[in-house]
């Protein structure tokens, strides 16, 4: 008798476990957004490899924001950073991809912003001297780097060493602060048409993988 009442509850306890569903990492998705930040000089989201990572993004359930920031020959603080908060509303949910100008942009507003992690490409920590750079007012004072870390769960960074316009020792500088997962690679130049580059998948695999689909 014993040792039917436990076959049956065995049974029971099986059934119910059957039926209980693990969550789909779609719904994980679903509370993810992403915002697309291009460089200054008049770049735009559709520029590029933006378009090829906001389509397989989104074939994945992200919701992928590819707004055009003002201010896009200069890319200023003063209107980039409250445009990203007010407009964009990034949140602890959100994932920044800034290219550039648009990389360092998305430091200074992980400084004193909660969000949930950064993709940083041909990014830099100065102005290397050139006026268009110094005036967009990242730089004008030091980086709060461990806030930069504290503000999010992780970091990917892509750089390349035949950059011709930021020397590779500013990405490696920036990894060396912020302990970035670092890809660096020999011939991707600025990752923009300079090298005609129109899809990363890279940073579409770095994301699944760090959201764990």
């Amino acid at each position: 008798m014993k040792l039917h009442l436990i076959i049956v509850y065995a049974m029971v306890i099986g059934t119910i476990f059957s039926c209980i569903k693990p969550i789909p990492s779609e719904n994980i998705m679903k509370n993810v957004k992403v915002i697309l930040m291009h460089g200054n000089g008049g770049c735009s989201p559709h520029d590029y490899w933006f378009p090829y990572v906001k389509r397989e993004l989104e074939k994945l359930d992200i919701t992928v924001i590819a707004r055009q920031f003002p201010d896009a020959i200069l890319a200023r603080d003063y209107y980039w950073l409250p445009f990203l908060q007010d407009e964009l509303q990034a949140d602890q949910n959100t994932i920044l991809i800034g290219h550039s100008s648009g990389a360092v942009a998305a430091m200074r507003f992980a400084e004193t912003n909660k969000i949930l992690g950064t993709v940083l490409v041909a990014t830099m920590h100065t102005d290397l001297g050139m006026e268009t750079e110094t005036i967009s007012g990242y730089y004008s004072k030091p980086w709060n780097w461990q806030d930069i870390k504290n503000n999010q769960s992780w970091i990917v960074q892509f750089a390349s060493i035949d950059d011709p316009y930021i020397p590779i020792e500013e990405a490696r500088f920036v990894q060396q602060q912020l302990q970035s997962d670092y890809i660096e690679y020999h011939d991707q130049g600025h990752f923009g048409m300079d090298v005609n580059k129109t899809e990363f998948p890279e940073i579409v695999e770095a994301i699944k993988k760090k959201l764990k689909t």
